[in-house]
Parts: C-alpha cells; structure tokens; sequence
C-alpha cells in the first residue's frame, strides 16, 4: 500500500465499478466518442484479460476504486497490449503516484511472465498521458509498425511500444 491506495487484481465483480470509472472519463471529460458496446471487455473483464494471461488491476483507496491499467498478453509473441489506464481526475498526479504505481505492477507482471515487450494506443489529445507514457521510457510507433497482433481500438490515433528484454 503506497499513499494510503492499494492495488489488487480485479475480476468480474467489478465491472460495474471499472464502468463507472472509465466511461465518465472517456466520454465526459475527454470527449471521446465511444460508448459500452464498443468496449465489451468491461463486461467480462476475466475472459479478455485473465483469459489471454493478461490481467486487470485496480487503485482502491478506502474501498474506492480510484483507477485502472489492463493487459491482454499475446505469450506466443512475448508482448502485450496496455488497455484501460485511467485515474480518476482528483487522483492524478505525481504526488500520490496512482498511475505510476498501477502501470509499475503491469511491468512486474509482464517481467515475471515473460513478456518483453508492450505496445499501447491512445488519443493525441490526452496529452499528459502521452508524456506520462514517454517519462516511462515508451517510444512512439507509427500505426503502420504496429504487430499484426495488436488489438488496436478505433478510437486510438497515437501508439507506443515499451521493450522490457532484460539488459
């Protein structure tokens, strides 16, 4: 437990709670133009996430989940794919380091399982989690050199790739 937030692995129990989260973000304050059927992992998070290898972890803090980081593992390729990085607004921000601590797990576990490599998309217009993803060490990939086996969503115009091979 860091700054009083905990995160722990979230399965289908909460996804009425990982909804009320990421929609209000997406579509309220970011303007992005994308509803729930668009989006039908949120309704199954164990068979998206846990099913693939990958995993859905979530920022509690007193019982509140406050933020979200997902991977869908691709194993026989050794990668994965960042989906669902959100913090709630009053949450963000280095000094409780939510989203640094939510995507610090998501490297761990792709360490730990042997995936070496994570690719990511989002929108031009979420600036601050463009730099927050290049801090991180993420360089940007153009659409066209994204792996043939990257979920992309329609919505994402900017991509980022991270190689986690030891050194």
């Amino acid at each position: 437990m860091q700054n009083g937030f905990k995160i722990e692995r979230l399965d289908n129990r909460f996804c009425e709670a990982v909804i009320g989260l990421i929609l209000p973000i997406q579509q309220i304050e970011f303007k992005v133009d994308i509803d729930l059927a668009a989006q039908p992992d949120l309704l199954d998070i164990e068979k998206h996430y846990d099913g693939s290898g990958g995993a859905f972890w979530g920022a509690k803090l007193n019982g509140e989940l406050i933020g979200t980081i997902a991977l869908i593992a691709q194993a026989e390729h050794h990668a994965g794919a960042i989906r669902k990085m959100f913090v709630k607004k009053e949450f963000r921000g280095k000094d409780l380091g939510i989203a640094q601590a939510l995507l610090e797990t998501l490297i761990v576990y792709c360490r730990d399982n042997n995936l070496n490599k994570v690719y990511l998309g989002t929108k031009d217009i979420l600036q601050a989690a463009c730099r927050f993803y290049e801090r991180n060490g993420f360089k940007q990939v153009r659409m066209e050199d994204l792996p043939v086996y990257f979920p992309r969503m329609p919505v994402d115009n900017v991509f980022y790739g991270l190689d986690l091979k030891p050194v």
